[in-house]
């Protein structure tokens, strides 16, 4: 009988020289998908349903104004009332006009021509202030404006 050497087996040596091509094509990868958020809310909304809604075409074109009562942060410096936000700013019903005008002076000549507004209020805003707010709108000569629902049927949370 003869006898079988047994040599020792090493694991091989896992070999990383294309991990930093991993990761940063990963790293690209997640900077093309994800979009950065243009504006932080202070204002809680529920969106409205509707049966009869187009979705937006052009989103360049599109200046959005948020209406609902303050986040459960905001409220201590903001009360418990209704407010309007611009950007991050809350403001008055008189200030949107000339933020109307600042946002179509920043858009490119054929965005600024089929500008459209936006306005993205809580279910239960009164109406009294989304009219004020369209008669501000009138004002500075937006005259495209949308309301931001959901399908019926659609659950949102």
């Amino acid at each position: 009988m003869s006898f079988f050497r047994r040599s020792k087996r090493e694991v091989p040596v896992l070999n990383t020289s294309s991990l930093p091509d991993l990761v940063f094509s990963v790293l690209f990868f997640f900077i093309t998908v994800t979009h950065m958020r243009q504006v932080t809310l202070k204002v809680k909304y529920r969106v409205p349903e509707g049966t009869e809604l187009t979705k937006l075409t052009k989103k360049s074109a599109v200046t959005y104004i948020y209406i609902g009562k303050p986040t459960k942060d905001m409220q201590a410096s903001a009360g418990n009332k209704t407010r309007i936000q611009l950007n991050d700013k809350y403001a008055d019903v008189t200030s949107v006009i000339d933020y109307v005008t600042e946002e179509r002076k920043r858009m490119s000549p054929e965005d600024a021509k089929a500008m459209s507004v936006s306005i993205k209020a809580d279910r239960s805003t009164e109406m009294g202030i989304i009219n004020d707010v369209k008669q501000s709108l009138r004002k500075a000569g937006a005259t495209r404006v949308n309301y931001s629902a959901t399908s019926k049927g659609k659950k949102v949370d």
